[in-house]
């Protein structure tokens, strides 16, 4: 793996869903709406993505996949690509981060840190 030059921004913003939450059962899913922005000089494909996901109790669960939600997108330069996925946790306060791991088109291989975020029912944290 190559270092980043690819200037690969990611922007995250998160939304705890209450319809769809139950506390009395440890049930607390958090919607994450991520924004990927090639904001560098080569296009480049996104091929895998991997989560480390933690709960407030420091239960630790880790994810890895193809793709994100079902595609591979394919960034050219200035393009972004946004998709929304869904954390369940079973603490009102969690974390998240990770890394998508990226192919330019000329076969260099690299990956993206996605620094930590917080997934916390609103009121939570002060």
């Amino acid at each position: 793996m190559s270092e980043n030059k690819n200037c690969i921004n990611v922007d995250v913003e998160t939304t705890y869903l209450t319809d769809e939450s139950d506390p009395s059962k440890a049930r607390y899913l958090f919607a994450y709406t991520i924004t990927i922005k090639n904001n560098g000089q080569e296009s480049a494909r996104l091929l895998s993505r991997y989560w480390k996901i933690t709960g407030g109790d420091g239960h630790e669960q880790e994810v890895e996949g193809d793709g994100v939600v079902g595609v591979h997108p394919y960034l050219a330069p200035e393009q972004e690509f946004t998709y929304t996925s869904a954390a369940m946790l079973d603490t009102p306060v969690g974390m998240m981060q990770g890394h998508y791991k990226m192919v330019t088109d000329t076969g260099d291989r690299f990956e993206v840190n996605i620094p930590a975020f917080t997934l916390a029912v609103p009121r939570t944290l002060h």
